[in-house]
């Protein structure tokens, strides 16, 4: 699938796919990362940071659109899958995560940077 590596199965747990609708969103908080967003967009999954680089805004708050994610603070948007900023006033990009799955568990790893 798309955004994922399912033939890694190391990282940390996040959630089970069950726990998020198709375009849907979920904070999820764990141990060693700030808190992330994880979507389900077109059947595969995919983690950026919770929060908005432009406000102190939860984006797991806010709504996916054609595959952005929607601030609901001022209503700029992101690319779920690479973090880059689309609409203004959004201008610098958000911290993605890799996915991966195994059997039903979202995992997350750290970004190859």
């Amino acid at each position: 699938m798309d955004g994922m590596d399912v033939t890694k199965e190391t990282g940390t747990f996040l959630c089970k796919t069950g726990d998020i609708p198709e375009s849907g969103v979920l904070r999820v908080v764990v141990a060693g990362y700030p808190p992330l967003a994880v979507y389900k967009l077109d059947g595969g999954f995919y983690a950026t940071e919770d929060l908005c680089s432009h406000g102190n805004a939860s984006l797991s708050t806010g709504f996916i659109e054609s595959g952005t994610i929607v601030c609901p603070l001022h209503f700029g948007s992101f690319d779920i899958k690479t973090g880059e900023p689309v609409d203004a006033p959004c201008s610098r990009e958000i911290e993605t995560y890799p996915i991966t799955l195994r059997d039903d568990d979202i995992l997350v790893s750290k970004p190859d940077r």
